[in-house]
């Protein structure tokens, strides 16, 4: 990789930018009303460390409080998504060890996937606590080195303590404030669970998550279903809808389809680069991620959802678990009508409930007009509505017109169900429950099929203030109503109580 040229966009100064400057997405919490930076930056100076603008910037959100004095992220937590060789550890370790010194006594857990992060994290630290101006608030021989048992005690009673959370490091230490999640794109939901209790009995914690984007194969369920729930409220934001929120989320990076070579991108992806971060640095990086993609994860903050154009909330990995080759012949079935919000688009899918769990079809999707389609659908439908205990419809464009039309040939009226908003929420959420149990399977399919297409970019779309979601197509040519088919299809399957037949065949 080349020594990339000063260009035209470059400043000369990239380190006096702001946090709002320098992030791609700044998700703050709501009800702030001061902030403890001021006196974090006070000690700070005390002990010969000057923040840039942007850190100064993440340490005020980071430390922002209600009118309660509690943090605005007690609850939820701070996620940072950031590439490699900003200087996070300085960041974020500089404000820990000012909390330390401020506040006597308190515990810090600070804990990596890995234990060759948590220990270079240490050495990094433990550094840091040598210097001449830190040295003081230093216990007598409070660096302790031993392996697993590393930590960083201050003279007033204050100490962090380091470990890696493959070795189960953070379980049953009780009175912790502070807890730093590094490496939090390898961050299990089994090992969140295992620590945070540490930090429940504190009166005003900091829980920090803080990593790379993940890469495909990453156990990294929690930093990425923050990081949407995140990007969905500061989307309802932006339209206006005061959504509260208890969680600060901040992203750096450059964004899909810069030029990765180009000084301008890296500027954009590392707001230390150059003026903190030298050249140097990033070659060395760069030459150690050799894959594009890893590049552009690791050393330029890209999330693989911007790059490949869409997201999905169910792992290609989960889906393929759940294939089955031969498909079960008797059980209780029910159907899943999804019309699109404008009509335009509808799937129909097939459940089959049976002693081992569900079984999922997708039997049609069709684009066209929905006057034309509305008839030879319910026509199909009346044909099998014996054999059917629910047929359940959603999407106000078409749903109505659909169950007077079944009506009117004569299906049951307790057969049919057009999904009210919450039961649309409810069947959505069921599931990727329900394909992470392995209690459904669906057909192995060929390359192109379209359930695998859209269950591939469908992802969650936060609906309201309450957590509540639906199923959106994250690419532009993306359908929705394929997987919004067989959630109401497996939805109606679970939760009917008809029984119209003893014996009921397969789709």
């Amino acid at each position: 990789m080349p020594r990339p040229p000063q260009t035209k966009t470059s400043t000369r100064k990239i380190s006096e930018r702001r946090l709002s400057d320098v992030a791609k997405h700044l998700v703050v919490p709501s009800g702030i009303k001061t902030t403890g930076y001021p006196a974090v930056e006070a000690q700070c100076r005390k002990m010969g460390v000057q923040h840039d603008p942007w850190q100064k910037g993440l340490g005020r959100a980071i430390l922002a409080k209600r009118e309660n004095g509690l943090y605005a992220a007690g609850i939820g937590g701070v996620l940072i998504s950031i590439c490699r060789q900003v200087g996070k550890t300085f960041s974020i370790g500089t404000i820990v060890f000012a909390l330390c010194i401020l506040f006597p006594g308190i515990k810090v857990l600070w804990t990596a996937h890995h234990s060759a992060t948590s220990d270079e994290t240490f050495e990094t630290l433990s550094a840091l606590a040598r210097r001449r101006r830190i040295a003081p608030y230093i216990a007598h021989n409070g660096i302790r080195q031993g392996n697993g048992k590393q930590r960083i005690k201050f003279a007033n009673g204050s100490r962090i303590m380091f470990g890696a959370r493959e070795h189960g490091f953070g379980r049953g230490i009780p009175g912790v404030t502070i807890v730093v999640f590094d490496e939090a794109q390898i961050l299990k939901a089994k090992a969140l669970s295992d620590m945070i209790p540490a930090a429940n009995t504190a009166t005003n914690p900091l829980i920090i998550y803080m990593g790379t984007p993940p890469k495909p194969d990453d156990p990294a369920e929690v930093f990425r279903a923050r990081r949407k729930k995140a990007l969905a409220i500061k989307e309802q934001r932006a339209k206006g809808d005061p959504v509260d929120y208890d969680t600060l989320y901040v992203e750096v990076g450059a964004d899909a389809g810069d030029d990765v070579e180009d000084r301008a991108t890296l500027e954009k992806a590392n707001p230390s680069f150059p003026d903190r971060t030298p050249w140097e640095s990033i070659l060395r990086l760069r030459e150690n991620l050799t894959d594009p993609s890893d590049w552009a994860r690791e050393g330029l903050g890209i999330w693989d959802e911007e790059e490949l154009g869409g997201s999905r909330e169910i792992m290609a990995e989960e889906w393929q678990a759940t294939e089955v080759t031969a498909v079960p012949e008797e059980g209780l079935r029910a159907l899943g009508v999804a019309f699109s919000a404008d009509g335009t688009r509808v799937a129909v899918a097939g459940a089959l409930k049976h002693s081992g769990g569900s079984h999922l079809e997708l039997i049609d999707a069709n684009t066209g007009s929905l006057e034309e389609g509305i008839g030879p659908l319910a026509d199909w439908i009346a044909l099998r509505a014996h054999t059917i205990a629910q047929i359940t419809i959603s999407g106000r464009a078409g749903a109505d017109a659909l169950a007077l039309a079944l009506r009117e040939r004569k299906v049951s009226a307790k057969a049919i169900r057009v999904a009210s908003t919450p039961e649309y929420f409810a069947a959505c959420s069921m599931l990727p429950d329900a394909v992470r149990g392995t209690t459904v399977t669906h057909p192995a399919a060929p390359e192109g099929d379209l359930l695998d297409a859209s269950v591939a970019v469908c992802d969650k779309k936060f609906r309201g203030t309450a957590g509540s979601w639906g199923w959106a197509a994250t690419t532009a040519d993306g359908d929705e109503t394929p997987t919004e088919a067989i959630s109401l299809a497996l939805w109606g399957v679970r939760t009917t109580k008809r029984r119209p037949g003893k014996k009921q065949e397969v789709i």
